[in-house]
């Protein structure tokens, strides 16, 4: 039973709990800082031109923060090289030995992640908080279910949300210890109740800024499932200052993803959110087709405004009215509208053009 509470908790007018402020690179999280998407690079990082490539690649899709996999001594050096090269802040990622968290802390890193379950002893997390410490370095404790020390392992006869808590508030300690408050938390598994679970048992704990993410989520499709159960109803509580939904597929997925789940709970204000119905018996136009095509056409559209694409004209308008713009077919035709109101009536083949002109039209006269 975990007996100390760290820190009064509070809550900013949106709703999110606001944690400790910690600057990475040139990003600021927690403290009621928007959350901060992150992804990871999958080329070996010693592969410089090809590293490079990847994160700005990343960077242009929206990832805020990149991770990258620290294995020897070729991929720390190539930190020095990267950097020059990178704009987006980066975390060099490490396992089992602590002696390349020292070098890339030297090698001009912007954060750096460690697992204190991996590391190879207490002694171990202290030289790297204290290098950290010396330059300024925030650090993050990420913890995860397949490498639980072996006696909170044992004490709860698993991996659960308790022994994830326990073992993350052991290395805290070491942390407050040394001194060190630069500090960012993150504990996860593979199973979607015990990550919610312990990010909630956590928050109440400390305000060290949270990363949160389901560990081993699977492929794009189950792995998005599984992270929108688990991630969506922390921050839909206001938990969690960063996250990443890992995907076995392209990083640029789980950027989307994160992208559109922040959308979709209100908290990222950019980008077109499109809201479309399920076809029906009523439904006389290629629906499935038409959004697709308005989704692809607006994907990488920065303004802030909701577009529906329904089914039929009958009811179309009036469930979609808090939409700004939409479509809603009919035989061969369909109609534009406004807010609920109808606008115009066209052929088919042309809802998506006409669509297009008539946002353009509205954003000219304002801008």
């Amino acid at each position: 039973m975990i007996d100390y509470l760290l820190f009064t908790k509070k809550v900013n007018n949106g709703g999110r709990e606001v944690t400790k402020k910690v600057k990475i690179g040139n990003i600021e999280i927690g403290g009621g800082n928007p959350v901060v998407i992150q992804s990871m690079i999958t080329k070996k990082t010693e592969y410089i031109d090809e590293v490079v490539e990847e994160i700005n690649r990343l960077a242009t899709e929206g990832c805020q923060i990149v991770r990258l996999a620290i294995r020897d001594e070729k991929d720390a050096q190539a930190i020095k090289f990267i950097k020059k090269r990178t704009r987006v802040p980066l975390v060099a990622d490490i396992h089992f030995d602590y002696r390349l968290a020292l070098e890339v802390i030297e090698n001009g890193i912007d954060k750096v992640r460690i697992n204190p379950g991996n590391i190879g002893g207490e002694w171990r997390i202290r030289q790297v908080l204290q290098h950290a410490k010396e330059k300024g370095l925030p650090v993050r404790f990420g913890i995860n279910g397949g490498s639980l020390e072996a006696d909170i392992y044992d004490k709860y006869g698993g991996v659960t949300s308790d022994a994830l808590v326990e073992s993350v508030m052991r290395s805290i300690k070491i942390a407050e210890e040394e001194n060190f408050e630069n500090l960012v938390i993150s504990l996860k598994s593979s199973d979607v109740r015990e990550v919610y679970e312990a990010y909630k048992k956590l928050s109440k704990l400390t305000n060290f800024p949270l990363h949160i993410g389901v560990t081993e989520a699977g492929t794009a499709y189950r792995g998005i499932i599984k992270s929108a159960m688990a991630l969506g109803g922390l921050l839909l509580e206001g938990i969690g200052d960063t996250m990443r939904i890992s995907l076995t597929a392209d990083p640029i997925e789980e950027v989307k993803a994160a992208k559109e789940m922040l959308r979709s709970l209100g908290i990222l204000k950019e980008g077109v959110e499109i809201i479309s119905c399920p076809t029906c018996g009523r439904t006389e136009i290629d629906l499935i087709g038409l959004a697709h095509q308005v989704e692809k056409e607006f994907e990488n559209d920065k303004r802030n405004i909701k577009i529906a694409v329904m089914g039929c004209v009958v009811n179309g308008p009036g469930e979609a009215r808090e939409a700004d713009y939409g479509v809603a077919g009919g035989r061969g035709v369909g109609v534009l509208f406004k807010k609920g109101k109808i606008v115009k009536k066209v052929k088919e083949e042309e809802l998506l053009d006409e669509l297009k002109k008539l946002i353009g039209e509205d954003y000219n006269e304002n801008n």
